[in-house]
């Protein structure tokens, strides 16, 4: 078998999660987090879409974990986020930081925002 070593570059993968709480490059969140390659930040949630709309042109897609089962965002905000170029997809928070974390080992312009589980 061969295997590969991954890198990360900038962005830093998801470590870990569990209640209330998310590791990332060996740091502990205890709220909703936004990670990519700028760095990784508490998030207000859904009602701070101006921190999610700074990462326009950064990033292609932006994965939103829902928290512990998939929901839908509020429909403001995919349109706000939309209407800025960034592609959106909403899911559990556990898919969302494994689907986060394969795109970004093939060096995607991703980003996650994820409230806890």
């Amino acid at each position: 078998m061969r295997l590969n070593e991954v890198t990360y570059n900038d962005a830093k993968p998801i470590e870990g999660y569990g209640p209330g709480f998310f590791r990332i490059g060996g740091e502990v969140f205890h709220s909703a987090v936004l990670t990519s390659g700028q760095g990784t930040f508490e998030w207000s949630g859904y009602d701070d879409a101006a921190t999610l709309l700074a990462l326009a042109g950064d990033i292609d897609v932006l994965f939103v974990g829902t928290g512990a089962d998939v929901a839908h965002i509020p429909t403001d905000l995919r349109d706000q986020l939309e209407e800025a170029g960034l592609g959106v997809e909403a899911m559990a928070s556990p898919a969302a930081a494994r689907t986060y974390n394969v795109l970004l080992s093939e060096g995607r312009r991703i980003a996650l925002a994820m409230l806890p589980v």
